[in-house]
């Protein structure tokens, strides 16, 4: 049986070659076999079919190319499982939604937000000063920045896909965005937006109420939920973590497909991750506590694409904002050491990967 910390050391080392093979979007590590965890770990490669149906003109028969196998040859003791998947795009939105389009007054977490041109979800209302009082909205990079450039842009709630407009709809303005680069890989895709005035936001989260803080790990197989702007309630569970992926961005930033390194891959039983859920945030199924961050997914919408919380945390230097009502907790540590929970960024990563302040012209740092 294989070990969780055998199995990330071989994602570590064979990842970069995976990730070049046509039709392979990530590769992370999970459950050898989900429905009987206790067989121990294996590394999970996220991949196209490899199968085809081609017409015949001389038979009404198809005829299929072979598919992808289930697993793949073990390497080290470690087995190697192929899960099925479309490939992995942003998650935010130019079209329809469902009610969480609406505009609410104060904002709260779970709702549409986005600039002029298209929407996405307000992930969690935080705060960046010690006692958790100040209130900021945070999102996605391609959902609240202005083509990834630190540029001022506005922030309107609802978002301009759901037919909110500067005139009237506006609440604020980009804060402090993380650039995402093309050359380098990527660990988050995060943005603050800061209102006009504090009491525009409300530090609650439609449907579950108050988030009395965050957790600093989680493991495979936790059972997680949030709200999102398109797909409302839903529920999922943590396939893999230390999971590296390609995410398309099209022609967001110029930036094409890019690369994350140690994500999180979240299954719903429905889809999960649909245009416009980028930003919205995975709670504990017990507690309300932020876990982790969505911000893409694949085509349809059945894996989230998610990094932890914790890194947003100590990027921004920020907390959950304090709600009117209840004691705030203290983040969760959880099994930190354990390979098979995600774990915090490293002091030296945390540095490079600081935001920029949103300025009148965009910053030339990272690009």
């Amino acid at each position: 049986m294989a070990s969780f910390r055998k199995a990330y050391l071989l994602k570590q080392r064979i990842a970069g070659n995976m990730l070049r093979k046509n039709g392979v979007h990530g590769i992370g590590v999970g459950l050898r076999d989900p429905k009987r965890p206790k067989r121990g770990a294996a590394i999970i490669v996220y991949a196209d079919a490899l199968s085809t149906t081609v017409a015949s003109k001389k038979n009404a028969k198809s005829k299929r190319t072979p598919a992808l196998p289930r697993y793949l040859k073990p390497r080290d003791g470690v087995p190697i499982r192929i899960v099925r998947s479309p490939r992995f795009c942003k998650r935010g939105s130019n079209g329809n939604g469902g009610k969480y389009t609406r505009r609410i007054r104060p904002v709260v977490a779970g709702y549409s937000v986005g600039t002029a041109d298209a929407s996405g979800t307000a992930g969690l209302i935080v705060s960046s000063d010690a006692n958790g009082c100040s209130r900021l909205i945070l999102s996605n990079n391609h959902v609240l920045a202005d083509n990834n450039t630190g540029c001022f842009s506005p922030t309107l709630q609802p978002g301009g896909a759901d037919g909110g407009t500067t005139a009237k709809d506006r609440i604020g303005q980009l804060e402090r965005v993380t650039k995402l680069r093309k050359k380098r890989p990527n660990y988050l895709d995060a943005a603050t937006a800061k209102p006009f005035r504090r009491s525009l936001l409300k530090p609650v989260y439609a449907v579950y109420g108050a988030v009395p803080g965050h957790v600093r790990s989680y493991k495979i197989g936790d059972r997680l939920k949030k709200v999102g702007r398109t797909t409302g309630v839903v529920t999922g569970t943590v396939e893999s973590i230390h999971t590296d992926v390609q995410v398309d961005y099209g022609d967001y930033g110029n930036l094409g497909t890019i690369t994350f390194k140690d994500q999180s891959v979240i299954r719903g039983k429905r889809p999960v991750s649909l245009e416009g859920d980028s930003g919205s945030v995975w709670l504990t199924n017990k507690g309300n506590l932020a876990a982790a961050v969505n911000f893409a997914g694949s085509e349809n919408g059945m894996l989230s694409i998610s990094y932890p919380i914790e890194w947003f945390m100590q990027v921004f230097g920020a907390r959950v904002a304090k709600p009117r009502k209840g004691r705030m907790l203290r983040p969760q540590r959880g099994k930190s050491g354990k390979y098979m929970c995600i774990r915090p960024l490293p002091a030296k990563l945390v540095k490079s990967l600081r935001p920029i302040h949103a300025s009148p012209r965009p910053h030339r740092r990272h690009v």
